[in-house]
Order: structure tokens, then sequence, then C-alpha cells
């Protein structure tokens, strides 16, 4: 059952939350194993919050419209009490104060909070291999990374495990595990959905955004966590329109860009989808011409100078004094030292030193300064795309999902993955991945739909009616 099926049975009494939670937990208790989506299953907190559900729907009180839906939660949002690792070893024993906003905002929801997903240690990754705790297999191939750096969450949602989940995007960490795993994936506009109680990679870039099986449950999500937050400084006050009641529109006369900057280089399998794709939306009643953003190409050395300069920042607060990780050692310089070798791994390590470097004396303007400088370009070619066409479509990652090791000894290999999805991060604005069909290994392929800042409503518009076009596969919902 989708998350809209299971928040209607349960609010009508059809089903229990507690039942619908039993369900779930067995199932990831019997195929887990083959898995590894979930760092931390929540049993007993789950078993509560549903119990919590049930007794609202018996008191005649409204539970909520993810009325005792099982939501999985990427291990980087902060929960209060239980631990939060961020996948990696330098918070070991850490167990948040707090609950990230997003996760306040589900229980109010009435939904059921299953576990904490497996991760890209702090975000930085693209398979979900960096992990400290070991990799996340994708539940389409078992012999295959499900993406990053959000993998687990995504596997959480193709397994079946629980109908929704929530991931992070920093450079396509939502979308392109969406695309490798065969589920929808959005990256909203960043500031609609709070990131306080996120743990920060790179904050220009982070932000929150949902994983289902379906472009409506995606959108039912969306909505329930995009909500303005004073707690988040970055949190837009505006009021953001219900995206559900759209999804079913249809994109008669909607403007479509089909991006072969978005399209090029990708796998010959990957592209084709695309193309059909945009041959059936037209078919479906969208105005479909090509659009060239040529800027877009800039996007990938941009984001690699601007986020791990955003990530030596903030990472320099795991020192091993104040929470998380501590190695002993004989003074506070060389325990400092100790800790962060032991506890971070090679990527995180590889980035923050990329960062450091970056926003050093004496190669500030060469870098940081010029990589803001053609954000700034990026941001302009959207304005000027916008101005001809309603959205842009192209392909999420530029081929199915590959072999487990096959990239991890190449770390440009592996940024290559983020290509498609980093320039909407780069311009802050809203984008998703929908399936569409298989590629020559018979693995999904995801489409990607982009869309202008604050045009949620228009992007889940659109991404239904790829949904409506898609070829069915024997996952489709």
């Amino acid at each position: 059952m989708g998350a809209r099926d299971v928040a209607a049975a349960v609010r009508t009494g059809q089903r229990s939350a507690r039942e619908v939670t039993e369900e779930a937990l067995a199932a990831v208790a019997a195929r887990d194993g083959e898995i590894h989506a979930f760092l931390e299953v929540l049993a007993d907190n789950a078993r509560s919050q549903a119990t919590a559900v049930d007794a609202a729907v018996a008191e005649g009180r409204d539970p909520g419209p993810l009325a005792g839906v099982p939501v999985a939660l990427k291990d980087n949002l902060c929960t209060r009490g239980i631990p939060t690792t961020c996948g990696s070893r330098i918070l070991d024993g850490w167990r948040p104060p707090y609950d990230a906003t997003v996760v306040e905002l589900l229980h109010a929801a009435g939904a059921v909070a299953l576990g904490k997903t497996n991760m890209d240690e702090f975000a930085m990754g693209s398979s979900t291999e960096n992990s400290a705790f070991g990799p996340t297999r994708n539940p389409r191939d078992h012999d295959k990374v499900p993406g990053g750096s959000s993998g687990g969450s995504a596997a959480a949602v193709a397994a079946g495990f629980t109908p929704l989940s929530l991931g992070s995007d920093t450079g396509g960490s939502i979308r392109q595990p969406a695309a490798l795993c065969g589920v929808v994936g959005m990256k909203p506009t960043y500031g609609r959905v709070s990131r306080y109680g996120l743990v920060a990679f790179a904050s220009s870039l982070d932000q929150i955004g949902p994983f289902a099986a379906t472009v409506g449950d995606a959108a039912l999500l969306y909505d329930v966590l995009a909500q303005h937050d004073p707690c988040d400084t970055t949190s837009l006050r505006l009021d953001s329109p219900a995206t559900l009641e759209v999804v079913e529109a249809g994109v008669d006369g909607v403007r479509i860009g089909l991006c072969p900057d978005l399209i090029e280089g990708c796998a010959p399998d990957v592209a084709a989808r695309v193309y059909e794709a945009a041959e059936a939306l037209a078919a479906a009643g969208a105005k479909v011409d090509e659009i060239s953003v040529p800027e877009f190409r800039y996007g990938l050395s941009a984001y690699y100078i601007i986020a791990p300069a955003e990530a030596s920042s903030n990472l320099a607060r795991y020192d091993g004094v104040r929470y998380g990780l501590r190695v002993d050692a004989e003074d506070a310089a060389a325990m400092n030292k100790a800790t962060r070798t032991a506890g971070f791994g090679a990527e995180v390590k590889r980035r923050i030193m990329l960062g450091t470097y970056a926003l050093s004396a004496g190669y500030y303007d060469a870098y940081y300064a010029q990589a803001q400088r053609v954000r700034t370009l990026v941001v302009q070619a959207f304005e000027r795309a916008y101005a001809s066409v309603d959205v842009l479509l192209g392909a999420t990652a530029p081929t199915t999902a590959f072999p487990l090791g096959d990239k991890v000894d190449d770390p440009m290999a592996m940024y290559m993955n983020d290509i498609c999805t980093i320039p909407s991060n780069l311009a802050g604005h809203p984008a998703v991945s929908v399936p569409f069909g298989v590629g020559d290994d018979g693995l999904p392929v995801g489409v990607q739909v982009l869309a202008p800042a604050l045009a949620e409503r228009l992007l889940f518009q659109v991404a239904g009616a790829v949904e409506a076009v898609a070829p069915r596969t024997e996952w489709s919902a």
C-alpha cells in the first residue's frame, strides 16, 4: 500500500497503525540483512507512535495526513535521544538533545518513524559506499549501488520497507539514488523545508526532501514538510501552496524545455528514455522544445569547490571535545588530530583538505570566489531558460546503477554521477526524479524535471504527467 492508502485506511479504522507498523518491522527484519538500508531500527519508538495514532482515531481526533504511515529518516537528521551518526565514526555515541524540525512535523502529521537509514559519511558520496558502517545494496540488484548519499532512504522505499523516507540533497543526493533505485525523489526550493536539525554538509546547498514510490505520495510528504520555521534563518516566510491536488492535472499547454546539456554524456539507454519521455509528454499536450543551457557544464567544477569549502568549515566542530568520538593523546592538539584521523573516512578527509585549500590565503580569490561567480552564471542561465519554457527535462543520473566497488578508487568518476543534478543545487531551485522505464541492463532509469524557484506546484504537475506516461515495470506502483 502507498502512503495515501495507508493513511486513509488508518484514519477510517480499516487498519490500525500498530498493524501497519508491525508489518513494516517484520519486512525489515526479514530482508534488510541483505540490503542494509537501516543503521538503526526504532522498533519500540515506532510501536509507541503507532499506538498514539490508534488512540487518536479511537477518540475521534484527526491523527494527521500521514496517519500511521511508516517513514525512514536519513541518519543526518537529529532525533532526540536516538543515535545520529551521519554514517561516521566521529559521531560515535552521540544522541542529539532535540529533534530536527522535519522530524517534529512528521510526528505531528501522524507518521511513524521506523528507523535511521544508511548514508555516505556526512552526505559525501554518490553510492552509499562511504558509510563507516558498510555499504547499502540496491534492492533491484544486490550487486549494484543504490546511489548516494541518501542511498539507505532510497533503498528503504524501493525495497518496500516504508512507503516514504526523507533524504538530504546537496548536489543530487536525493534525486540520483531515487533514479538508481527506481523511486521518486524530490529536492525542494532552498528554504522551503527547514534545515534545523539537519547536520550540515554545505549550508548554502543542503536541502531536505522526500522519497516515495509515487509522485502523489512524494507530494503528500512535501506538503507536510513545507512550512516556515523560525529556528532556521534561511526558512522562507512564504505560504507553500498544496501540491498533491495538481499531480493529476496533466501538462496540456505546459512549455517543456528538453535540455541536451542534461543528456549529452549520458549512457545511450538513459538518453533514450529521456527522449521517449519528451515524446510522451508532447503527445499528452505539452509544448516540448529543445533548449540548450551550456553554462550547466561548469556546474560540477564550481560545486566541487564550493561544497568542500563549506564542509571544511562545518566539520571543524568535530574536535573530540564537545561530542562524539575522542581519541586521547598527550595534549589538545594531538587529541584533535588523532580524533579526526580516526573518526573521518577517506572521502571526508579529501573534501576537507580540498575545501581548506580553496579558502586559504592566496587561493580564495582564485578558487572559491571564482566558483561563486560561476554559480551566479548558472543562476542567470536558468533565468534565461525559464523566460521561454516553464520547466526543463533531462536525465537524473548518467547511467543506471553501477556495480559495488566499481568507482570507489576513482573519485572523479564518482563525482561525475552528480553532473545532471548539481545545477539545481547551485541555483537553489526545485527538481524531481521520476522513474521512467529501464536501461539495457533492466535497471531503473530516472528522468529529471527541473523548475524555477518556488514552482513546486508546477514541478509536481509535470512529474505526475511523466509518471502517467512512463512504461510499466515489475515494480511500478
